[in-house]
């Protein structure tokens, strides 16, 4: 693997994608879950986006020939929610929008990986975002999945995540204590986060609205994916540095520091290290 250009991501890089969301305002589409469905809109909301969360069909293929970016989330899966995510993804891709792919649980259960596979097999993605079990699972690799969490080792996390990319020709965002974000080129490693965010139900499909939100700002999905994975890790972060007793309070402060991750705040970041490339 080669280091991707985006291995060098200054403040300023970032403040310009941030000014740049702000300018745009996209709208989002997302058929997710229920269990974080408020969560991702408003997140989606906090970024500067316009969240829109059609997903039955008819009503999704319709929404999306005015959205900016599609975000497909697995967490729940009954035929009709598939159903509207094919016809949304058929529309996308005629209309060349970014599709996200959140494979919820994939590994987990024989449903979710043919809900996934036939996802891969008749839709085009710009980004797949997972945690590492579930990139795995994608991957062909030996990962173990309980329920949606991630748990075992994953020490070539960074290999699975370049060849899910080769295979599907999309840019996977694997996630975890360290984000790895690799194309058919190369992979980075993201060192941005807090422990608090494993401690809230949610914070994964948060950052696939994160994602689905950058992409449709951005013109380069690859940069978009880094760019959005870094920020929200740094939100994190400075979300541990307010005032909170828990995970509840941790919640409402996290949405907090993404609404106050302004590109004047990112300007002044020093980000050397954050952003490593893999070799």
């Amino acid at each position: 693997m080669t280091a991707p250009s985006t291995a060098d991501v200054t403040g300023g890089d970032l403040a310009a994608s941030l000014e740049r969301l702000a300018d745009a305002q996209p709208l989002v589409q997302s058929l997710t879950n229920t269990v974080t469905i408020n969560d991702v809109a408003n997140l989606v909301l906090h970024w500067n986006a316009l969240p829109v969360m059609a997903d039955t069909p008819g009503d999704a293929g319709e929404m999306a020939e005015l959205a900016s970016a599609l975000l497909l989330n697995i967490g729940q899966v009954p035929e009709r929610r598939v159903e509207a995510m094919l016809e949304a993804a058929e529309t996308a891709n005629g209309r060349g929008i970014p599709v996200v792919l959140d494979p919820v649980g994939v590994g987990s259960t024989p449903t979710r990986e043919a809900v996934a596979e036939r996802l891969l097999s008749e839709a085009e993605f710009a980004v797949i975002k997972g945690n590492y079990g579930e990139v795995s699972a994608l991957a062909g690799v030996e990962a173990e999945v309980k329920g949606v969490e991630s748990v075992g080792e994953y020490d070539e996390i960074e290999d699975a995540a370049h060849e899910l990319a080769v295979s599907t020709g999309a840019t996977v965002v694997a996630s975890g204590v360290e984000d790895v974000v690799a194309d058919a080129d190369g992979a980075v490693r993201i060192s941005a986060g807090h422990d608090m965010l494993g401690a809230v139900v949610g914070t994964g499909c948060m950052l696939g609205g994160t994602i689905a939100a950058f992409c449709g700002a951005l013109e380069d999905d690859h940069a978009a994916a880094v760019h959005a994975t870094l920020a929200f890790g740094l939100a994190g972060e400075r979300a541990a540095d307010l005032e909170y007793e828990g995970p509840g309070s941790y919640r409402t402060t996290f949405r907090d520091a993404v609404a106050g991750f302004t590109p004047d705040v990112a300007s002044g970041l020093d980000l050397d290290a954050r952003v490593e490339p893999l070799e």
